[in-house]
């Protein structure tokens, strides 16, 4: 039996927390997954003979009686699992069962192991439905063939790993709760385009549609099939006067190809492309967003028929000042434990300018690129969503537990100065995140006080009034752990380089937030 990723992590989270065991990973046996569990120390001679159709239940255990224990729970949580789906109304077992089920239904949104996504997504374009296609790991090749496909039949392929969408108002995978607005979104970017039309809502504007692409669509390989789609789309829509595009720098050509479909829409756009050249995008008669802030920012002012004008204000001196004073002489590096991919890159971009470079396991430059993912050095980023860090885990935006062990131990280094975090709020987070991270937030800080340093601990919340996670509780709860909260990515990376060069006697008044 095939078990859904999201199942298996949830019974290796439960099984780490037994008293005695050290590590856990549950997971079928993919050729990912088993070089990952070798990575992390996990693999014996038969997990390297397993195969996609095994289940792997991997255990490091203090003595065989845990062992044992542990080997038991699994059996029992699977059993179980194997129980309450039998006992409920029997799923559809094909994508032809669902279509007769719903058979209004327009969109098809397809979580599967990669080997076997792109045949269900080919179906469902067949079929004539949209298609947001969750999974990761599919071929290239594969990927290029379903977008044409669903471009000769006039439909949209989000995708593949694209884990966020807002369609006719109702949020897709990793996505926030916004109102209905003005502003179309094509993004390639998780995380950033969460970060965005967060702050349109917060801004008082509104979302009409959210359209991900996925993470190669802008590459020269793709060559932006589904963003020339989606920019189309949003073209023809009535409701959609201002547009948004996010994503990492594209392949040049396609870059050229993105700006001129743009240019040429007769719509007002603001385009991110997170650490490229502002002045290719305005050469074409377009906005360039600096930060994904103010992306948001000049979007919403667009919407307002107002000048998308840059907005910055300085950071508060004073606050930095607070931050920096009780530190000790040896503390002067910042540690960033991330789950929001994006917003970790947007921090390094910021930040290395003026701390003079970052390390990081998801480095662009190789020079910045971490040995080690599990030892820090100097000034570390981490995205600890990337798979080095989630095989047989639940991502860090569902269990922010994970990040606490790393925590700890940067907290505890001597020489950290400062610890950087995201919280993303929305569906397919944890509901609580504030309700794990305070706890250990207060225990860090108050460790490192009767150490005799100051740690800051700086956090950027990203969410809505209208996430299920009551955005403002999540604030309060961070704040009174000891948290700087900030209301941006942009804001929290700025107000870590003013606290450092507070701490080298430096002048940030020319350190800008959004």
């Amino acid at each position: 039996m095939y078990y859904d990723s999201v199942i298996l992590m949830a019974i290796s989270r439960t099984l780490t927390e037994l008293d005695g065991v050290e590590e856990a990973v549950v997971t079928m046996a993919t050729d990912l997954n088993k070089e990952l569990l070798a990575k992390v120390g996990m693999s014996t001679g038969e997990v390297e003979q397993a195969t996609a159709s095994d289940l792997v239940i991997a255990v490091k255990a203090r003595d065989a009686v845990v062992m044992d224990q542990a080997l038991t729970v699994a059996e029992q949580k699977l059993a179980k699992r194997n129980q309450d789906t039998a006992s409920t109304e029997a799923p559809p077992r094909s994508l032809a069962g669902a279509l007769a089920r719903v058979p209004e239904a327009n969109l098809v949104l397809i979580s599967l192991p990669g080997a076997h996504a792109a045949r269900e997504a080919r179906r469902a374009l067949l079929a004539d439905r949209h298609v947001m296609l969750f999974s990761d790991n599919v071929p290239v090749a594969e990927e290029i063939a379903l977008k044409e496909l669903a471009n000769q039949r006039g439909l949209l392929l989000m995708g593949p790993d694209c884990g966020t969408a807002i369609i006719n108002g109702v949020p897709l995978a990793f996505a926030n709760v916004v109102r209905r607005g003005s502003i179309g979104v094509v993004g390639a970017s998780g995380t950033g385009t969460q970060e965005v039309t967060s702050l349109i809502h917060r801004l008082g504007e509104g979302i009409t549609q959210v359209i991900g692409t996925g993470g190669r669509d802008l590459s020269a390989a793709v060559g932006g099939l589904t963003t020339m789609a989606a920019l189309d789309a949003l073209a023809a829509d009535p409701a959609t006067r201002v547009i948004v595009m996010i994503s990492k720098p594209p392949a040049p050509a396609v870059a050229e190809r993105v700006l001129t479909k743009l240019a040429g829409l007769g719509k007002p756009a603001v385009v991110h492309f997170l650490g490229g050249d502002p002045a290719q995008v305005e050469s074409r008669g377009l906005v360039a967003g600096v930060t994904l802030a103010d992306t948001a920012k000049k979007a919403v002012a667009l919407a307002k028929g107002q000048p998308a004008v840059q907005q910055d204000n300085g950071v508060s001196t004073q606050l930095a000042a607070r931050e920096a004073a009780g530190m000790a002489a040896g503390q002067r590096w910042v540690r960033g434990l991330f789950g929001g991919g994006t917003l970790c890159d947007e921090a390094m971009f910021l930040l290395a300018p003026v701390v003079g470079g970052v390390y990081s396991n998801v480095a662009v430059d190789p020079n910045w690129q971490l040995p080690d993912p599990l030892v820090s050095k100097e000034h570390t980023l981490l995205d600890m969503g990337d798979d080095f860090f989630t095989v047989g885990r639940p991502h860090p935006m569902m269990e922010p537990s994970l990040r606490l062990a790393r925590l700890y131990a940067e907290a505890a280094d001597p020489e950290v100065a400062v610890v950087l975090m995201d919280v993303v709020l929305g569906y397919g987070s944890h509901p609580d995140p504030a309700g794990v991270l305070a706890p250990a937030i207060a225990e860090v800080k108050e460790a490192a006080r009767r150490a005799g340093r100051y740690l800051a601990v700086v956090v950027s919340l990203c969410g809505t009034d209208l996430d299920p996670q009551n955005l403002a509780e999540q604030e309060r709860k961070l704040a009174e752990a000891g948290a700087a909260v900030m209301p941006t990515n942009a804001q929290a990376a700025r107000l870590v380089a003013a606290i450092l060069q507070q701490r080298n006697g430096g002048n940030n008044s020319d350190t800008k937030q959004d």
